[in-house]
This record gives C-alpha cells, sequence and structure tokens, in this order.
C-alpha cells in the first residue's frame, strides 16, 4: 500500500519534511478538518520512536515527553481516542495521568490556563506535541519550548489560524531565521478532499459565513476580520411584520445586564426544521434588578414558567436573584468568536429570521428596539479581530442565547428551582 492510499498530498510532503529536513519546531496549521492533526497523530508516534532511540545513546533508561492540550477532554477526544480507534492502542495511565508508549514517558499538560506549568516545570523533555497551539497561555507555550532541551529536541505543533497578531503567527510561524529552525506548513479545507465526502466540503462552503470567519475556517488564513460583523444578515428576506410560531418551537431566552449602558432580554425560538426566530427583544437602561426580574416574569407569563434564560455572567448576584424569584436562569456560555459564527452561520444558510413586532424599546414605545440599531453597526475591530465593544447589549444577548441553545454542553452552571 502505497502512502497515496492512506495520506493526503499535503500529508505527504509534511512527512517528507519531517523525515528529510533538519528542523526544531514544526507547526502544522490551518483550515479546520484539513487533515492538520491526523498527520501530527502518526508525527507523534513516529516521534516518541525517535526519542526512544536517541535516549538509549545517551544511555537516558525514561526519556520523558510532553503531550500539551488546551484541556484534558481536548487532549483525548483529538489525539489519543483517535490513535486508540486507528491504531489499539491501550493507554495506561498514572496518577498523575502520564502514560508510557514506545518506552518513553509521555507527560500531559494542559496549556488552556498558567496552571499548565506544574505538570512539566523542572523537567528535562526529549520533545513536545503541542495540540491546538493558539489556544495555549503563551507562558506554557514557552515553558514547554523551555523544556525541550535534551539532545536532539523537537516540537510538533497543529493549530487552526487566529489573530495574525497571535504570539504563535508572529514569534514562530514568521520567523524564517535558519538557526530557529522552524517549519511551517498552511492547510486549506480543499487538502482533505480525498478524504472528505465532496457534498461535505460544499455544504461547509455554503454555509460558513462570509468574511473572516470564511478565510479562517475554510482557507485556513489568520485574518481579521474588516466592516460588519453579520455580513450575511439580509433584512428584506430575513424580516417579517409579525411570526406565527408552530406547535413544536423551543423558545429560550438571552439576557444581558446593564445600568449605565443597556439591559436586554431577547427571545427566541427554534422552529424544529432549522430555523431561528427573534421573537422578542426588551431593552432599557439604567434599570435595577426589580425591574428586570418583572420583565422576566412578562416572558414566563406568556411562554411558560420552565422557559430558559441564559443569563451573563458578569453579574452573578443578579442571575442569583433570577433564580430567587423562580426564574428558569443559567450561565451563558460567552465563548465570543463560536458564538458569533453560531448566529451567523444562521444568517448565512437564510435560517435566522425577525419578527419586527416583537422589537421593543421599553422606554419608547415608537422605536422598534435595538436591533436593527445594532446589527448594521456591530463591526470587526481590526486589531484584535473581536468586534468593537459598544452598541452591542441585543447582539450579545443572541449570542448568548443561541450558543449556549444549541450546544448544551456548555452550559457552565445552572440553577435548580424547587
Amino acid at each position: 500500500m502505497g502512502l497515496e492510499a492512506i495520506y493526503t498530498q499535503k500529508q505527504i510532503k509534511v512527512l517528507k519534511e519531517a523525515v528529510t529536513t533538519d528542523w526544531r519546531m514544526m507547526i502544522n496549521h490551518g483550515a479546520k478538518r484539513s487533515g492538520k492533526t491526523v498527520i501530527d497523530n502518526d508525527l507523534f508516534l513516529m516521534e516518541l520512536r525517535r526519542v526512544r532511540k536517541n535516549a538509549t545513546e545517551f544511555g537516558v533508561k525514561t526519556p520523558m515527553y510532553i503531550l500539551g492540550g488546551y484541556s484534558s477532554k481536548s487532549i483525548q477526544n483529538n489525539i489519543l481516542q483517535e490513535l486508540s480507534n486507528k491504531y489499539g492502542f491501550n493507554f495506561k495511565f498514572d496518577k498523575h495521568n502520564s502514560f508510557t508508549l514506545f518506552g518513553v514517558k509521555v507527560v500531559q499538560t494542559f496549556t488552556g490556563s498558567i496552571a499548565g506549568l506544574g505538570a512539566i516545570r523542572g523537567m528535562t523533555a526529549w520533545g513536545a506535541y503541542i495540540n491546538e497551539a493558539s489556544l495555549a497561555n503563551k507562558e506554557v507555550f514557552v515553558e514547554i519550548n523551555d523544556r525541550c532541551s535534551a539532545p536532539g529536541a523537537r516540537i510538533i505543533c497543529d493549530t487552526n489560524p487566529d489573530n495574525p497578531n497571535h504570539f504563535l503567527k508572529k514569534n514562530y510561524i514568521d520567523n524564517h531565521d535558519p538557526e530557529a529552525r522552524i517549519m511551517a506548513n498552511h492547510f486549506r479545507l480543499d487538502d482533505n478532499a480525498q478524504f472528505l465526502p465532496a457534498e461535505y466540503i460544499q455544504s461547509q462552503k455554503a454555509a460558513t459565513p462570509s468574511g473572516m470567519l470564511y478565510d479562517r475556517s475554510i482557507e485556513g488564513l489568520w485574518v481579521n476580520g474588516e466592516g460588519v460583523v453579520y455580513a450575511d444578515f439580509d433584512e428584506r428576506s430575513m424580516v417579517e411584520d409579525h411570526i406565527d410560531l408552530p406547535a413544536d418551537t423551543t423558545v429560550y431566552c438571552g439576557v444581558d445586564w446593564g445600568y449605565e449602558h443597556k439591559g436586554t432580554i431577547v427571545v427566541l425560538a427554534d422552529d424544529g426544521t432549522g430555523n431561528t426566530i427573534l421573537l422578542e427583544e426588551r431593552t432599557a437602561q439604567h434599570k435595577e434588578i426589580d425591574y428586570w426580574v418583572d420583565q422576566a416574569k412578562q416572558v414566563q407569563r406568556k411562554y411558560g414558567r420552565r422557559i430558559p434564560m441564559y443569563a451573563d455572567s458578569a453579574r452573578p448576584e443578579h442571575v442569583a436573584r433570577f433564580d430567587e424569584e423562580g426564574i428558569n436562569v443559567f450561565y451563558a456560555d460567552k465563548s465570543k468568536l463560536s458564538g458569533i459564527e453560531e448566529v451567523a452561520k444562521l444568517m448565512k444558510t437564510g435560517r435566522f429570521f425577525v419578527s419586527r413586532d416583537g422589537l421593543v424599546d421599553l422606554e419608547n414605545r415608537d422605536h422598534n428596539g435595538y436591533f436593527f440599531d445594532e446589527i448594521y453597526q456591530y463591526i470587526w475591530d481590526e486589531k484584535t479581530g473581536e468586534p468593537v465593544k459598544q452598541n452591542d447589549d441585543v447582539m450579545d444577548a443572541i449570542r448568548y442565547a443561541i450558543y449556549t441553545q444549541h450546544h448544551p454542553s456548555a452550559v457552565v452552571e445552572t440553577f435548580k428551582i424547587d
């Protein structure tokens, strides 16, 4: 069986570079589902065998190797389970979550927070594999690099793109100093066309929102956004004066607290056919928590006492008050770019709608709320790669609600009502 039967052309190129070139760090970066982690997982196994051989030459009985990932779950899902499925490995972990493979002790460290330093500080590593490297805490990433000081130590990284000013891009991928010995390989979704169904690739291209999200997810580019965030929102086709809901509709809310800036409760519905509808927006400024409790109870009376409300965690005392008042409140998952992508995909695929008669400025009933004011002013900050943080209260509440409802495992904490 030739390499072409098990690897894409891009993966074969990377594999050949790995075995014929002198390198210290290899960073495979680019689009989602483009084949980066598949080749890196196999390179990881190859590196462990190489490390075992090197360590034997230096008389080291138990060489140590760092396996880094954002969290325990991400390492398990992206690396260990994939290797178990593919090759039948049965990893046996010690009390520190380390395991031995090919005579090399593999030490896991979680790069998502500074706490990851604890697992590796002081050790001499013979190499490292860092999954989802752009999500790594910078200090942890640098420490992993520093720990890899044994003879011939090498570091493998894979990552999706991020802000072009990200330390991984500026300090490593764009570092062309021959002394640094860094190899960087860029992957596009189309690079994996050999192993992905054509209809999947076309669907991903059609459903991924225009602009930055498309360039990152499909083309694998390190870019920031320009212009409006929700470039695919079309008022002509997505807004109706009134929308009647079918019987099997799921209704839920997003809550963004405010005082000096606006507070808002938005009511959304999933209609059972993949559409999401913005039913109501209740927005006001300079209102105390008693006011918002009253608004939430009005929503309960209209849609049912158990309607879930996904609230901003910035004001835990307000969330607790909702709970005390018998409101079915949850902390929302506030993942910014993932949440924006979830909302933007609905718009890109024509599955987001707005019922105009439900948009209310609670202080001026002649004003159709703030949704339309905000969506056309909700723009990317070209320096940070995130939306400009102003006039975004309704946008935030919509994001909290849709992302948390559509990703139930993302709920940070729930409040149970007796």
